[in-house]
């Protein structure tokens, strides 16, 4: 898919150039240019072929000024970048010449760029993969969020254990950002508020700069280059020095740190809620800088006329839809009120009206852990103004219930933003729903628990605020960048639109009993698992057998995506003597995860090491999965494990990435594997286990795991040798605290559903042994699989919540002259 139409051998050549006067200016004295060298110099040709169309990208947006959607997120999970935007910009042949005509390696070199890791996982994944699809479908669309200077910490496995390591992403430089100090913003902390005559001041604050650096995202083959604006945190020069006297000067100098500190690490939880001021801060320091930068770009542009500046916000919501990503950016919603009514003189209602218009909110988790609940001192003492509006926001929220529903203390008290009891805390949640004119799960039976359940009173007083929109992955990097065999030998088949509208895989149904469209399936895959296969013998000197399964649980490591359960298998599989792969990352704080990595480990290195089994099972931990690691691995998957208890998992996209490279799944009846096996057909995937109602009713009656222990043998077996110490002789305790878990603490039931889990893992041994029908089942799945990109979600969120219209005009390409007529713009970059 997206090849370039001819003249690409020429383009070749100008490419090759360019890398070669690259090369050579970077190598300087050492007179040989290093293979890191030759990837800067690749990475910079290429963002040359970027530019032309980002500038006139952003110079089509000023002129026609369309309504701009904001994404707002703290965690952008990009992954590398060179690939992509070749393939996207339709280069990747000419860079392959060119590199090929250089003696040079491609692969060796798109390995030297690090991924840019500023995500956690699927959170941050699912923005990076919306952006793509955003450009691709020609939105004018921005992603906000922080520039973290440490991303998601690069993971060691020492002696079993999880260890953390810094990730210096940054250390050889980024090739695809662009500093843009010329729109440096103030953002305020601390102070205090001051009534004066003249309305309501925030006085005495400490500031701190926020400087963005731009990031340009291509869509596939369309020349529309969107931006991704991150941003850093920078002390300001008088910072500190107020009150200067020589014997403090230095000291001075140094606590910039404390402010540049904001932007400096990831937080490494995934759906946790850790209450630190550090955080709070960084929540704040993203939407307040782009609240600024959003109504800068709304007063200075009016179809393209420079003298006109908009003064007067009833258009607002008209040109701007924000979009927040979880609760993270929730105080946009107080930051907005705040400029409106204090800046810009705004009565409260008008504000507060064009205020829900603008936002909208996406839920990504039911577990309460998740749930950000931030302690009212805390606000107070970081941003007391906006605790005042918050105040002010609840009163009157909780007046309207009150009329409507005269007397029912206990529905106020449920649907309050604030939280009384102990700590008075703001729920982040309510805040949203509240401020938003539409609140939307990302799977149809997520959307449903959030509707019935998690907000029941939200839902039950504005019905049509609540919406679903099943989360999607781009096909460009999780099926053309990362599996060129597959999308080839499709493209062969059904032609190469599929790659912009991938409904278009349906017509693979007709495939389904097509001899050699079969085989040539299974040998795409046995090729990609041999490749990965040699991976990993390089890199962890384990032989592993390719015609085996590729059994691949990837996953956060965390109770709720019962990891545990894949591990309990593994021991009854090895229990019964005749390649399974767990991998995934703990957040480094989580005690019970850091268990299951080491308790994963200590049964990879009982069952690798028996002379019995030998080659017939394997147990690998990937260590630190990341972007560019997942690229490698699910091409290469033949089972994707998605065994999370029914109603945890939101959606999950990990998923929708296995299926579209013809892995089949094994999983419960939650998040997206509904919708998977509606489309696909159930009889297509391995469903077991428990149901939502099955839950729901086994809540009821009271979980005891004892007597699922007592009950089935093999389960007692595999739980007396983890208890025993017959994983870690030399520590016969080490796994206590996982094995009383398990008993008593269990709020996700991993032996609820540890026989159906064993018996339909049967059925896949079964099945794989029958190439050609696992095959089959495999081209069935991945047929089905349309449903499941980015473009169509973005489609859904572009027509019912942000009311605009995706657009297939293609911007002119930087070397054709654009329309005469439209040829009036401002010089430079607008921005």
């Amino acid at each position: 898919g997206g090849r370039e139409a001819s003249g690409a051998g020429k383009k070749s050549n100008t490419i090759s150039r360019g890398i070669v006067e690259r090369a050579e200016q970077s190598e300087g004295d050492r007179n040989v240019a290093t293979p890191r060298d030759y990837y800067f110099a690749l990475a910079h040709t290429v963002r040359d072929h970027l530019v032309g169309r980002w500038i006139r990208t952003q110079q089509y947006y000023y002129e026609k000024d369309p309504k701009r959607i904001y994404y707002l997120s703290l965690e952008f999970y990009m992954g590398r970048t060179l690939q992509n935007t070749m393939i996207n910009l339709g280069l990747q042949n000419a860079c392959d010449e060119a590199i090929y005509q250089l003696g040079l390696d491609m692969e060796e070199l798109e390995e030297i760029e690090e991924d840019a890791g500023l995500g956690n996982g699927g959170l941050g994944r699912l923005a990076a993969c919306f952006l793509d699809s955003m450009a691709t479908l020609g939105l004018a669309a921005y992603g906000y969020g922080i520039r973290y200077e440490y991303g998601i910490f690069n993971q060691k496995i020492r002696d079993g254990w999880q260890v953390e390591e810094a990730d210096d992403w940054l250390r050889h430089g980024n090739p695809w950002e662009k500093a843009r100090p010329e729109y440096m913003l103030p953002v305020h902390f601390y102070g205090r508020v001051e009534h004066a005559a003249t309305g309501i001041k925030w006085v005495d604050t400490q500031v701190v700069l926020a400087l963005p650096y731009d990031t340009p995202v291509p869509g596939y083959m369309n020349n529309t280059v969107n931006t991704m604006r991150l941003w850093s945190a920078r002390a300001p020069n008088d910072f500190n020095l107020r009150d200067f006297n020589v014997g403090d000067y230095i000291q001075a100098v140094l606590d910039r740190n404390l402010a540049e500190n904001i932007s400096r690490v990831l937080y490494p939880n995934d759906n946790f809620f850790e209450g630190k001021e550090l955080r709070l801060k960084q929540e704040y320091f993203v939407v307040a800088a782009t609240l600024q930068d959003i109504i800068r770009r709304f007063k200075a542009s009016k179809f393209g006329s420079t003298e006109s500046v908009r003064t007067v916000f009833d258009s607002f919501p008209d040109q701007v839809a924000i979009q927040l990503n979880d609760t993270h950016p929730a105080m946009a919603i107080p930051e907005l009120m705040r400029i409106f009514v204090d800046i810009e003189k705004l009565p409260w209602n008008k504000a507060w009206d064009i205020t829900k218009r603008t936002f909208a909110y996406t839920n990504h988790t039911v577990l309460p852990e998740a749930l950000e609940r931030w302690p009212v001192d805390l606000v107070e003492k970081l941003l007391p103004r906006h605790l005042q509006i918050i105040y002010e926001i609840n009163q009157r929220h909780l007046d309207h219930i009150a009329f409507l529903f005269p007397n029912d203390v206990d529905r106020l008290r449920r649907m309050s933003l604030i939280e009384e009891g102990g700590t008075k805390r703001i729920n982040m949640a309510h805040l949203c729903i509240v401020g938003s004119h539409a609140v939307n799960g990302v799977a149809k039976i997520h959307s449903e628990i959030v509707k019935t359940q998690v907000f029941e009173d939200f839902a039950a007083l504005e019905p049509e605020k609540f919406q679903n929109k099943t989360n999607g992955i781009t096909p460009r990097r999780w099926l053309l960048l990362c599996n060129p065999g597959l999308a080839e030998l499709i493209a062969e088949k059904i032609g190469e639109d599929y790659v912009r509208d991938l409904s278009q895989l349906t017509k693979l149904h007709k495939f389904v009993d097509d001899d050699l469209f079969i085989r040539e399936v299974a040998k795409v895959k046995q090729e990609n698992k041999v490749k990965f296969a040699q991976y990993l013998e390089k890199e962890y000197k384990v032989k592993i057998n390719p015609s085996s399964m590729f059994d691949v649980h990837v996953k956060r490591i965390h109770e709720y995506k019962r990891q545990l359960m894949n591990c309990l298998h593994i021991v009854t599989m090895y229990n019964r003597k005749p390649p399974r792969t767990p991998r995934g990352q703990a957040a480094p704080g989580y005690h019970m995860a850091k268990m299951i990595i080491k308790l994963i480990n200590a049964v990879a290195h009982v069952v690798n090491n028996d002379p019995v089994v030998g080659s017939k099972l394997k147990v690998i931990f990937l260590e630190n999965y990341r972007v560019s690691l997942a690229e490698k691995v699910i091409p290469a998957t033949d089972l994707s494990e998605q065994i999370s208890t029914a109603g945890t998992e939101a959606s999950g996209t990990g998923n929708m990435k296995f299926m579209l490279n013809g892995a089949l799944t094994i999983g419960t009846m939650d998040g997206a594997n509904v919708e998977m096996a509606e489309e696909a057909g159930e009889e297509n995937l391995f469903i077991f286990g428990m149901r939502v109602e099955d839950v729901t009713e086994l809540d009821k009656e009271g979980y005891h795991a004892q007597e699922y222990y007592n009950r089935l043998p093999e389960l007692k077996q595999a739980i007396d040798q983890i208890r025993s110490g017959f994983f870690s002789p030399k520590e016969p305790d080490l796994f206590k605290d996982v094995v009383n878990m398990l008993f008593h603490h269990d709020r996700f039931k991993v032996f609820a559903d540890y026989e159906a889990y064993v018996k339909c893992q049967e059925k896949v041994s079964e099945l794989y042994l029958n190439s050609k029908a696992w095959t089959k089942m495999v081209i069935r799945n991945i047929a089905a699989a349309g449903k499941f990109s980015s473009d169509r979600t973005i489609k859904e969120y572009a027509r019912d919540i942000w009311h605009v219209e995706p657009s297939d005009l293609k911007i002119p390409p930087p070397n054709e002259p654009r329309d005469a007529g439209e040829d009036k713009t401002p010089n430079g970059t607008a921005a």
